[in-house]
């Protein structure tokens, strides 16, 4: 499985990466995004991870700039994948009764909209799962648009076979290419439905993580670590609202016994590699096609994710897992000697929209909330880069809905619909793992008030307070206090 999968990456790689030509550079750039599901900072081979094989986007990584301290700014899917679309965070983009939600007035300057008026043709595939107002129609805003849905992940074909999300995905990105006309820059969105469990089926090996049969077997001969953060004091020392969060709760479907660990931990990361390799084979085409000379190749994903760490399962909560994402840009534009490098700034999902447009060489809305990333996969220094950025959970009340800060080294959380207000402060200095609470502890007391009061700037400029909990929308998971 290994050779075949290395030898797919010489192939789908091979010179795909190279310095632009003359012709191709007179054209803005095409952009390329691979957006993966439920996939944490960490679970990339060139991120150091020890177990699972992720060798195209290693490349990518060799090829180009890992972002090593990414972030989402609200770590839920439908959310963070608005937050993209629209560059604005989630109380921005929703309203104080249905923050999670785009209001109509934030869906006039969608990336892929300006894009095509800057004259790129717009491709999307995957996973689409904003909520937006009646009557809104994704269609209308890609020059070609297919929604690629889970549950299940195997979907039947005309001839009677079954192909996997992940699959059918890959097959609209090759036609795409395929039919793409070389004098016109393009955006193609792969949005991937993996590696999101799948929810239904709550089965050990069966319905949790449905992979695709090419990376059948793979990991079958290795015993998954436990979590790192795995002490039962760890989860003990949690507040009573996050012991009874569906962060809890969702432990007990996949991460419990060591049964169902070694079972869904392989077929996660089975996931993860069958994401790999669609990216093989989508690189390949660029490089067939004479493309890739003038593509830019993102992958992130749109959020963290617990693996049994401190006893959760899922993201949503404040936590490092459940905030960091992977990050990679490859322009091959730059010249060699600034390809392969680690950038350790912070940047976020929100940043996206606004970097696509700056690489299209149209102007950046000023109602977007995100930075372009431009000059640092350029390689530029950047004294005025951001040192902190807001968060926010606003969905899953009242258990998980969360304002906050995390800077450089103090990470602050209150989750307001609790009563009294619950305040975190974590000090990543003394503590990387946030394993201890310092909101309480006088020592920290002017450091406390100094980010509390950085919140309340950051909510205020971002759209205040949210409504009462009665009168708010929770998502799909509403629950009254």
């Amino acid at each position: 499985m290994q050779r075949l999968l290395s030898s797919i990456v010489a192939i789908a790689i091979g010179s795909t990466f190279v310095t632009a030509t003359k012709a191709g550079a007179e054209q803005p750039p095409s952009i390329l995004f691979f957006f993966a599901d439920d996939q944490r900072h960490d679970t990339l081979g060139c991120a150091g991870h020890p177990i699972v094989k992720t060798p195209t986007i290693d490349r990518l990584a060799a090829e180009g700039v890992r972002f090593n301290n990414a972030f989402v700014t609200t770590s839920i899917c439908w959310v963070s994948r608005s937050t993209i679309l629209t560059g604005l965070t989630a109380r921005s983009f929703g309203t104080p009764t249905q923050p999670d939600a785009i209001k109509p007035e934030a869906l006039g300057q969608l990336y892929p909209d300006l894009l095509r008026q800057a004259g790129y043709r717009t491709g999307f595939y995957g996973k689409w799962h904003a909520h937006t107002p009646k009557g809104f129609n994704p269609k209308d805003h890609y020059d070609e648009f297919e929604k690629i849905s889970r549950n299940p992940y195997f979907k039947k074909q005309a001839d009677g076979t079954e192909r996997h999300t992940s699959e059918l995905i890959g097959d609209g990105a090759v036609a795409f290419l395929e039919s793409q006309p070389k004098d016109q820059p393009f955006c193609l969105n792969l949005w991937f439905n993996a590696a999101h469990a799948e929810d239904r089926d709550k089965r050990p090996g069966i319905g949790h993580y449905p992979w695709p049969k090419a990376v059948d077997g793979m990991y079958d001969d290795l015993t998954m670590a436990p979590p790192r953060l795995d002490d039962p004091a760890i989860y003990a020392g949690q507040p009573d609202f996050l012991k009874n969060s569906l962060n809890r709760e969702r432990y007990f479907w996949r991460w419990d016994t060591p049964e169902k660990y070694q079972t869904n931990m392989r077929a996660y990361y089975r996931m993860i590699s069958g994401i790999d390799g669609v990216i093989a084979r989508v690189l390949e085409t660029l490089r067939e096609r004479g493309l890739a000379d003038n593509t830019i190749v993102i992958y992130s994903a749109d959020n963290g994710y617990y693996m049994g760490d401190r006893g959760f399962a899922g993201k949503w909560s404040h936590y490092e897992q459940s905030l960091r994402v992977p990050m990679i840009v490859v322009d091959p534009r730059l010249p060699k000697e600034k390809r392969g490098r680690v950038d350790e700034r912070m940047v976020l999902n929100l940043d996206l929209p606004s970097t696509f447009l700056d690489w299209a060489g149209t102007t950046i809305p000023s109602e977007y909330q995100g930075e372009s990333l431009a000059p640092l996969v350029a390689g530029e220094p950047t004294s005025d880069w951001r040192r902190d950025f807001f968060c926010e959970h606003v969905s899953l009340a009242p258990n998980i809905t969360w304002e906050g800060i995390r800077g450089p080294r103090y990470v602050y959380a209150r989750y307001f619909d609790q009563w009294p207000v619950y305040e975190f402060l974590h000090d990543l200095e003394k503590d990387p793992d946030q394993l201890t609470n310092f909101a309480s502890n006088p020592a920290y007391a002017s450091v406390l008030d100094t980010m509390r009061a950085r919140c309340d700037e950051e909510v205020a400029v971002h759209g205040g307070p949210l409504a009462p909990i009665d009168e708010r929308r929770s998502g799909v998971h509403r629950k009254k206090k």
